[in-house]
């Protein structure tokens, strides 16, 4: 999953590839605003047909953060 969701910023934020780690803050690190953390989610909520719930996104604060929350949610592929 991790890889999946640094591939994502890569690709839709355009975020340099040298700076996605997991402990990487999303807003202080990446320079991931507001507006582009909802456009993420849904994304995500599109492509893996789930529904991120916005009390989680209170907890978005580093990659890991969202990594650990959409692997908990996302069945895994076989």
């Amino acid at each position: 999953m991790y890889e999946e969701f640094r591939q994502l910023l890569i690709e839709k934020l355009e975020i340099e590839p040298d700076l996605i780690k997991p402990e990487a803050q999303l807003a202080n690190d990446l320079g991931i605003n507001s507006l582009e953390l909802a456009d993420l989610v849904l994304y995500c909520e599109d492509k893996y047909d789930i529904e991120i719930d916005d009390d989680a996104l209170q907890g978005f604060i580093t990659v890991n953060d969202v990594v650990e929350y959409l692997s908990g949610i996302i069945p895994e592929k076989e």
